[in-house]
């Protein structure tokens, strides 16, 4: 018998009791509280995610609306093509993956098994191209040219391709219209992707962008994609637990983009692309006597600017490339060009993106410079064929000298000496090198004033703004750089990189005579683009207005309606009076005329008195590099400005493509004689294309190469999804408008 009282073993048996009630009530309460939770707190929300269970979205794909040139044409439309796509959601459900389904969706395609199989893939840091960029739970696209033949295979045999698709897809086509490429300028699409989605969600949660979307990357895809984009459609449908469609829980249709007009003229384009390219192709068969070998001439860009309105006529950017490349998700040895040192870079556009030093172009900004310092426009200078300046000798182009002369002359036979001279004096008015408390700096006061050394605000991502070399710059510069410099200078070699590294270590943030006297001419550290220099020299002809770079003109809906214009936006003034703006008019009208770049043009027949060009040529060094040419031009309507790498002298290099770019905006022959009705585009266009109803410009264009364009009104899609008929191949219809020195 057990020791322990009867009254202590009751006891335990009720402390248990209790707290086994205890534990119970908890867990009651507990539950209680859970369920409380989840059917009265949250109860409206779980319903209305029970309902989701049961309601399917059908996404309606939506058109993206055109980018055309100023007068109609289609630069960028849209196509009708059979796109196969595969849903990574479906494979991964698959025992091997869908390992199986690809290989046989390979077979069908005519692909190598290994390419479909990278396509659907998808991108992460260590993953090369091609591979899927897009949201995985989108249909990732194999190809975008399958046939009907092929397109009915998949789909007559579903089992055998579960998860693939074959139906006809709007998809962007870059058009050449005229022959114009404009990679550059018109940029290319990718898939959206899932932190793009998630960042896209307005106030109230709603997806602005779905993950079927393509938006703009680069170029005017990027900058208007909001504009050009549309909405994607959606179709809710209610299902029953088998699937079956029971009705509808509301429809979102789909609208299509708006088109954007822009100020790029077609034909001008093509003939600013064949005159560069033909340019470059001429340079290196010149011989650079200095590096004992052919011009390499290995990239330029172009551009024609209204001097009245900043819009951009024209803008090339070589090397290029073909931006249909980039349509239905690019191929990774496409890809890898591209991006390879050895292509050069063709993504890049050299207009906006191309920094280098202007040369002797630079002179005109001096010019001014001088006058506001107080220099006498009608004083004489002295140009001798070279001066020494803190010990160190700086030559005349060519060691060539010319005696006392005007500063117009100075700008016309592009005298660097003159120039040296100026900066030097005004260096040393400013306290050399131990500058006044707050020095005049004329020189780099002006250039900022002309705007350099800051974007000029075209409507085209990732611009670079230039550079002037400034005394913050350089201290800025010196600070960066310090510690490389003295650790390189106590190497003990005795190279000219660790020579100039020594002098950097000890006072490289002083602002030395050196600095001043090659910033004048547009040499050292001093950067600009091909877009800001045409900026300036369309200032130099309107007057002196400083209009902002711009492509778009007004955005368009489907139907021809004007939603909005984009006007012409000034900046500013250059800062020169009337005065000194016609003494740099007269200098750079006789550069044309007797100076540097006459032999190519008034001794190659221009008809000077009928259609007065003004010029500056431009020869900058570059270390260890062949000469960059730069040729900056202007007329009563147009400023066009070319420059090359490693091509040679401004003249000598770009004179007779820029003489030709004039001569087919005005319509001149080669012997001087001038056919209006030859002309591209005699004077800049105003006026905004006329539109017909159905949003088609109003003079037709034949259709480009055979190929037929969708009407944004009417996309060509399948009935239902996953049906395939033969009619809904057949694409609508859809017509374009076109009409040193």
């Amino acid at each position: 018998m057990s020791n322990i009282p009867e009254t202590g073993r009751t006891q335990r048996v009720t402390i248990r009791l209790i707290v086994l009630q205890v534990l119970v009530l908890s867990l009651l309460a507990t539950l209680g509280g859970r369920l409380w939770y989840l059917q009265i707190r949250t109860g409206a929300e779980y319903v209305e995610k029970a309902a989701g269970n049961h309601v399917r979205e059908v996404v309606e794909p939506t058109v993206r609306g055109e980018i055309l040139d100023a007068s109609g044409r289609i630069l960028a439309g849209n196509e009708a093509k059979l796109v196969v796509s595969v849903s990574r959601t479906s494979l991964l459900q698959q025992k091997d993956h869908g390992k199986a389904v690809l290989a046989r969706l390979a077979d069908v395609l005519g692909m190598p098994a290994k390419d479909v199989q990278d396509k659907v893939r998808l991108c992460d840091a260590k993953t090369p191209q091609p591979c899927w960029n897009g949201s995985p739970y989108q249909p990732i696209p194999v190809t975008k040219a399958a046939t009907t033949q092929q397109a009915m295979q998949i789909m007559e045999r579903h089992e055998d391709f579960p998860g693939v698709t074959a139906q006809p897809t709007s998809l962007r086509r870059y058009t050449g219209v005229e022959g114009a490429n404009l990679a550059q300028v018109l940029g290319y699409l990718s898939p959206v992707t899932d932190e793009e989605v998630t960042k896209s969600k307005d106030k109230e949660g709603r997806e602005r962008r779905l993950p079927v979307d393509q938006i703009g990357r680069a170029g005017l895809e990027s900058v208007y994609d909001n504009d050009l984009r549309g909405t994607t459609g959606i179709d809710r449908l209610e299902v029953d637990n088998l699937g079956r469609v029971i009705g509808s829980a509301g429809k979102t249709p789909a609208v299509p983009g708006n088109n954007l007009v822009t100020s790029i003229d077609a034909r001008v384009q093509k003939a600013v692309e064949d005159n560069l390219a033909q340019a470059m192709v001429d340079a290196r068969k010149a011989y650079d006597k200095d590096t004992k070998r052919n011009y390499e001439a290995d990239s330029g860009a172009a551009v024609v600017l209204d001097v009245h309105t900043g819009r951009i006529v024209a803008m090339a950017s070589a090397p290029t490339y073909d931006p249909n490349l980039w349509v239905g998700g690019i191929a990774g040895k496409d890809y890898e060009s591209l991006t390879s040192k050895e292509s050069n870079y063709p993504l890049l556009n050299r207009a906006i993106q191309g920094q280098s030093a202007p040369g002797s172009t630079f002179k005109v900004v001096s010019a001014a410079a001088a006058a506001q310092a107080g220099y006498s426009l009608n004083g004489t200078y002295d140009c001798p064929s070279s001066m020494t300046i803190g010990g160190r000798e700086f030559k005349n182009f060519e060691s060539k000298g010319y005696g006392p002369i005007s500063l117009a002359r100075a700008l016309e036979v592009s005298c660097d000496t003159v120039f040296y001279g100026l900066a030097y004096d005004q260096w040393m008015a400013d306290g050399g090198i131990k500058p006044k408390k707050e020095p005049a700096d004329w020189f780099f006061k002006t250039a900022k004033q002309f705007g350099l050394g800051s974007k000029t605000g075209v409507d085209l991502p990732s611009e670079a703004p230039g550079r002037i070399p400034d005394r913050k710059w350089k201290q800025d510069f010196y600070d960066a750089n310090r510690d490389a410099w003295c650790e390189q200078a106590k190497s003990g070699k005795n190279d000219y990189g660790t020579l100039v590294a020594k002098e950097n270590c000890a006072d490289g943030n002083q602002m030395r005579a050196g600095d001043m006297v090659n910033y004048a001419i547009g040499q050292g550290d001093t950067l600009v683009t091909p877009l800001q220099m045409a900026k300036i020299y369309a200032a130099l002809s309107n007057g002196g207005t400083l209009y902002r770079p711009t492509i778009g003109k007004a955005v368009i809906s489907p139907d021809g309606t004007l939603i909005r214009e984009i006007a012409p936006q000034v900046d500013g003034k250059i800062p020169t009076d009337e005065r000194t703006l016609q003494y740099i008019d007269q200098a750079t009208k006789g550069v044309i005329e007797q100076g540097s770049a006459a032999w190519k043009f008034t001794g190659a027949g221009w008809p000077q008195g009928k259609i007065e060009l003004h010029a500056k040529t431009g020869t900058a060094e570059v270390l260890n590099k062949q000469t960059t040419s730069y040729l900056t031009t202007y007329s009563r309507d147009y400023a066009v400005v070319m420059t090359m790498s490693q091509a040679g002298t401004g003249s000598g290099a770009s004179g007779d493509a820029v003489r030709r770019i004039y001569q087919a905006l005005y319509g001149v022959d080669d012997k001087g004689n001038v056919d209006t009705g030859k002309a591209l585009l005699s004077k800049p266009q105003t006026e905004l294309p006329k539109f017909n109803p159905d949003g088609t410009a109003v003079h037709p264009v034949a259709l480009l190469g055979g190929r037929a364009f969708l009407d944004p009104q009417q996309p060509t899609v399948p009935a239902a999804p996953g049906t395939l008929t033969l009619a809904a191949l057949e694409p609508v219809t859809r017509t374009a408008g076109r009409g040193r020195a």
